[in-house]
């Protein structure tokens, strides 16, 4: 009978085990990967009496938690007051404490009654306060699962790489991006600040071939490019909200090659020999431009470039012959050292296995950005003593539209694949010293491609959130690809940032009003790929440039400025339909997607307005791929005298 006992005690006690393991809280789901948890049982729910709570006054970590409560705010319309001292149950809680085994950047969590937050620097509280918003809004009651995380990156360098010179991105654009790039604890953004379009695409004349240099400049008047640029105290602002954000913006100012802006301004610095994209290396003036150029942005107690790591270029020059490989290798060396003297680390792209030759480049506490094993072969680069970071053109390269590379990344093999340790066909050990991180790019190579800065973020989204996961994680990834990639399109993209335009859920209305008055807002920026957007309008003779619909990227027209035709405009370039608004009663219909915009009159296709190729050169051996896609503004009605009627705004294509 003791032994029957026994024997049901044991498995009653088995049964209450198992159940309390069954219970456990999975891991929940973040972008990068949570690396470790356990799971506790129940889950934790804000209360209105809930405040953030820091168990000291440091000033940084104040900072810290007082942008969790306006994330918070924004997100979830919900405020939390912010105290230092003791806390209650119900409380998000935020301490730094020193931890020998965490690594810089890492962070605990551990929710119970309350959640609190241990870190042993500032970056890493900052990181957890991600985690908890992006744990927050998958929840429907703003609950969060009981249990302990432990989090830190396996890559110190986690950065994105934005050609913002062959296409301009607006200062509110780049702002969103650094809060973008946060919100997936991303911390580089390097800015390549100046380049130049292919001169076949402009009659295979350099004179004509399209190139900016996108800086404020007083040094050499009349350098900054006329269609967009960063003033100094933009630049300098943008770096400050990065910082806020722990996010290094890199500035990257190239040359010798990729010059053109530079040899349009000063002619006489441009190379006869290998092309005006290239510097003169042989002549002085060369390097008093440039370190009129670079000193502009370095000296000073407030300096422009206010972080710690400049990029000074020095890819894709001509190796030729013997001499100027040697001059390339002096003027490379010449600029690690500039740079050095303000107080700056070098950062450049790889070029030195392309360039072999005797003049010696400095070596020690200079970055190498390793883009093609034939210009910089990795294991020589370690071996010679170079910090480097790894960014294969072929895996991470985004060129929109254009071709070649990729249009938009191969994000399954990459989650499956890759590490910052894989460069291009060489396999470093993980934790490689020599490997400080990773990044991807955006070149916008093709000028005049109609591509805008929707139609690139559309792009590098899903990149962003897979090659957060890779440098964050390594190759210790756990989740499925097929898991994530269902689950990382319900996160938003940073607190305050939807530069997709999407509204709404599922397929579905997303808005709707009966009228539309001259000069309305709606609740809406604008709404992004895929759309709908109907409504009933009483024509009249409008004037031209008159709006429908704008926002602070775009405008839809009910008579575009130059033939008064229905049509839009983005990023510098303007679109028109085959239509002209009519006296009468009418119904229009506009539908768009990555790929195309539509117009549907009276429930009929009018025009679609797709990929068009254009053709360069004789025999049109050179061909552009051109976009007239648009994210249909919706900010602002515009001043019309038509009547507008029964506006209804879809979240999907209707027809």
């Amino acid at each position: 009978m003791r032994i029957l006992k026994k024997i049901v005690l044991l498995a009653y006690s088995v049964c209450c085990l198992s159940g309390a393991v069954w219970a456990q809280n999975v891991k929940p789901f973040v972008i990068p990967e949570l690396k470790e948890w356990k799971g506790g049982d129940g889950q934790f729910t804000p209360t209105a009496s809930s405040r953030i709570v820091c168990t000291s006054g440091e000033t940084e970590l104040l900072r810290v938690v007082q942008a969790f409560a306006a994330d918070y705010e924004e997100m979830f319309g919900v405020y939390m007051p912010v105290s230092v001292g003791k806390s209650t149950a119900g409380d998000f809680v935020f301490q730094l404490k020193p931890d020998r085994k965490m690594p810089k950047e890492g962070y605990d969590i551990r929710i119970t009654d309350r959640v609190l937050v241990s870190a042993p620097e500032t970056s890493g509280a900052f990181w957890a306060t991600r985690t908890l918003l992006q744990m927050t809004e998958q929840s429907d009651t703003r609950s969060l699962s009981k249990g302990t995380m432990r989090d830190f990156p396996s890559y110190a360098v986690r950065g994105f790489m934005f050609d913002c010179a062959r296409k301009f991105f607006t200062i509110d654009f780049l702002r969103d991006y650094v809060k973008f790039m946060a919100y997936y604890k991303m911390n580089t953004l390097q800015l390549h600040l100046n380049d130049n379009g292919f001169k076949q695409y402009f009659d295979n004349d350099w004179n004509k071939t399209y190139a900016a240099f996108r800086l404020e400049c007083d040094t050499y008047s009349g350098l900054t490019a006329e269609d967009g640029f960063y003033t100094k105290q933009q630049f300098i602002d943008l770096q400050k909200l990065a910082e806020n954000n722990y996010v290094e913006i890199i500035p990257e100012i190239d040359a010798p090659a990729h010059s053109l802006a530079f040899t349009h301004y000063k002619p006489e610095i441009g190379s006869q020999t290998y092309g005006m994209d290239h510097l003169d290396l042989g002549n002085p003036e060369t390097y008093k431009f440039m370190d009129g150029l670079f000193k502009e942005y370095l000296e000073g107690d407030n300096p422009v470039f206010r972080g710690k790591r400049v990029n000074i270029g020095t890819d894709e020059y001509s190796n030729k012959d013997k001499k100027v490989v040697e001059q390339f290798r002096a003027f490379t060396d010449h600029y690690i050292k500039y740079v050095e003297k303000y107080g700056k680390q070098a950062c450049a792209w790889g070029a030195l296995t392309h360039a072999q030759g005797d003049t010696p480049v400095k070596v020690d506490n200079v970055i190498l950005n390793l883009w093609y094993n034939n210009y910089a072969q990795p294991r020589e680069m370690k071996k010679l003593g170079y910090k480097m970071i790894c960014i294969p053109d072929g895996l991470v390269y985004i060129v929109p539209q254009a071709g070649y590379y990729n249009d938009y990344l191969n994000c399954q093999y990459l989650y499956e694949n890759w590490t910052p340790a894989i460069i291009g066909d060489e396999v470093f050990d993980e934790k490689d010293p020599s490997i400080l991180g990773g990044m991807f790019a955006v070149w916008n190579d093709h000028v005049g491609n109609g591509i805008s800065m929707q139609d690139v973020h559309h792009r590098v989204f899903p990149a962003m959130q897979t090659m957060a996961v890779k440098m964050w994680t390594g190759k210790d990834t756990k989740l499925p690809y097929a898991e994530f990639n269902q689950k990382r399109i319900t996160l938003s993209e940073a607190p305050g940032v939807n530069i997709l335009g999407r509204i709404g859920s599922g397929k579905e209305l997303v808005y709707e009003t009966d009228v539309v008055y001259p000069n309305m807002k709606t609740p809406h920026r604008e709404i992004g790929y895929d759309y709908t957007v109907s409504f009933d309008i009483e024509g009249t003779n409008e004037t031209k440039g008159t709006e429908l619909f704008r926002s602070r990227d775009a405008v839809f027209y009910l008579s575009d400025p130059l033939s008064g035709m229905l049509g839009y405009a983005r990023d510098g370039y303007l679109y028109t339909f085959d239509y002209r608004v009519k006296p009468g009663k009418t119904n229009l219909a506009i539908e768009g997607d990555s790929q195309s915009t539509r117009l549907y009159v009276n429930g009929k296709l009018v025009e679609e307005l797709g990929k068009q190729t254009l053709y360069y050169n004789e025999g049109g051996k050179d061909k552009m791929y051109r976009s007239c896609t648009l994210v249909f503004p919706l900010e602002q009605a515009g001043k019309f005298s038509s009547r507008i009627n029964n506006l209804k705004i879809y979240n999907y294509k209707q027809h």
